[in-house]
């Protein structure tokens, strides 16, 4: 099926590079994936699961093992400068429904998440890339930093905010960086505070933020986030309260407001993901789970090597991203501002359930009156008799939902599964009240919804399924 150089080269092994690799290994599609640090990373940073990744993690058979690793986002306890305290939410927990099994922001570590997601996937420890030349028939030679050159097919950045694949292929990095915002972050351990609150102090003009520390779940570590400070870790910590006892300093980073996004995802014969292609204030849980969405979107479309269809990466991703942006540097300029209500996650649209693809190159809507889940859409979970709408779609393939049909269907084959739909519950999460085709695409969109079915078979032919 592959030619000699039809596998894929992904730079960079954090969590958009190793989602990718997922994607293409369970398709059994060659690739390898290059890291320049010679250790894994180790850092909590990016610790919010929203819930549409964690549906991502569900289709790629992981969510149980990040929800045994993961946990609730805790209450916010706040310590008042006159001694007093307040509890509040960052946002309202929320009961699971069938339409949406995991409703609730998942706090695990981001190395955690990098571990999870490895478990089984060979990365390439301490190799770097030094080089791109893209071939005039096709793929792109590459020369690593050990001297090795290869040819791939198809060549993915997934290396971060200083993406080196972005710099060789000078695509520019529009945005900007605010020098005077920043945070200190670090990972540490201390005696003498509970660990079942998210623990707050603000200064003492009450308008401002001096300290944070959040009990991070499955280890014995706190979050640790602070405005610069002149005094050490230890010494930050005791001017909040003196019985606090700081015994380890673990990963530390300095953050500065960066707000950037490119205008191309591709350029031939390689693509950028992740924070190589955007990076966002880390306000709202937003960049990581970005990041794991562009790996979703594309993988399945490397995998069909098929150069149309690889176009729509970019035009369903990047108005997302940029959609993103704009969510997650209003609620940056809100902690800046000072805002009262600058903790608040109450947003619906920070769980991205309802980003889509609507009006896109992928989403074909041809039913007259349509109900609430259009093409475009991200297909819910339902109930089905004995199993449910995501146990169906769960897999590499994508799958044909015929409701209340008469007709013949097609057969199933490795890329398409086929299933009559007859429960009401599901006729109630797609809106569906008449016999009608809904095709989900491989990454669980709704790709085709209609009464005809030419329309599936033409859509078949668009997505190689």
């Amino acid at each position: 099926m592959f030619t000699e150089s039809g596998f894929i080269m992904i730079v960079g092994a954090g969590p958009t590079g190793l989602t990718l690799a997922r994607e293409l290994q369970r398709r059994g599609v060659p690739f390898r994936v290059i890291e320049k640090s010679t250790t894994p990373f180790t850092g909590s940073r990016g610790k919010g699961i929203q819930p549409r990744t964690q549906e991502v993690l569900d289709d790629l058979g992981l969510i149980d093992g990040f929800r045994a690793a993961g946990s609730d986002y805790p209450e916010l306890l706040i310590h008042l400068p006159d001694g007093a305290s307040m509890r509040r939410r960052m946002d309202p927990l929320v009961a699971p429904t069938p339409q949406a099994p995991y409703p609730n922001i998942l706090m695990v570590p981001q190395w955690r998440t990098c571990a999870l997601l490895a478990d089984g996937v060979p990365v390439e420890l301490g190799v770097g890339l030094a080089g791109l030349t893209q071939l005039d028939d096709g793929g792109v030679r590459v020369t690593l930093d050990n001297g090795e050159v290869v040819t791939a097919r198809y060549v993915v950045g997934a290396d971060g905010g200083q993406s080196t694949v972005r710099k060789l292929l000078g695509v520019p990095f529009e945005g900007s960086t605010h020098d005077t915002e920043r945070l200190d972050i670090a990972d540490v351990r201390l005696e003498g505070l509970d660990r079942d609150n998210w623990h707050i102090w603000p200064s003492s003009d009450g308008a401002s933020f001096r300290l944070g520390l959040c009990p991070l779940p499955g280890t014995d570590d706190f979050q640790l986030t602070a405005p610069p400070s002149e005094l050490s870790i230890p010494d930050l910590v005791a001017s909040v309260d003196p019985t606090l006892r700081v015994t380890h300093v673990g990963w530390r980073s300095h953050f500065r407001a960066n707000i950037r996004m490119v205008s191309r995802y591709r350029v031939g014969d390689v693509f950028l993901a992740g924070d190589a292609a955007h990076v966002h204030s880390p306000a709202g849980g937003q960049g990581l789970n970005t990041g794991i969405q562009d790996a979703y979107n594309l993988g399945w479309k490397l995998a069909s090597f098929n150069d149309a269809l690889l176009d729509t990466y970019e035009a369903e991703r990047l108005p997302v991203a940029a959609e993103v942006l704009g969510i997650s540097t209003r609620l940056h300029r809100a902690h800046v501002d000072g805002d009262e209500d600058a903790m608040t996650r109450d947003d619906p649209a920070l769980r991205q359930l309802s980003l889509n693809y609507r009006g896109g190159p992928l989403a074909f809507e041809h039913r007259s009156a349509p109900g609430a889940v259009l093409a475009g859409d991200r297909a819910p979970d339902a109930p089905c008799g004995d199993v449910t709408i995501f146990d169906l779609l769960r897999g590499p393939h994508a799958t044909l939902l015929a409701f209340d049909w008469a007709g013949n269907l097609p057969a199933a084959t490795n890329q398409l599964a086929v299933h009559r739909i007859t429960g009401p519950a599901a006729f109630d999460a797609y809106g569906v009240s008449t016999p009608t085709l809904i095709l989900v695409r491989p990454d669980n969109y709704v790709g085709c919804a209609t009464t005809d079915f030419a329309d599936i078979s033409a859509y078949r032919k668009l997505i190689g399924a």
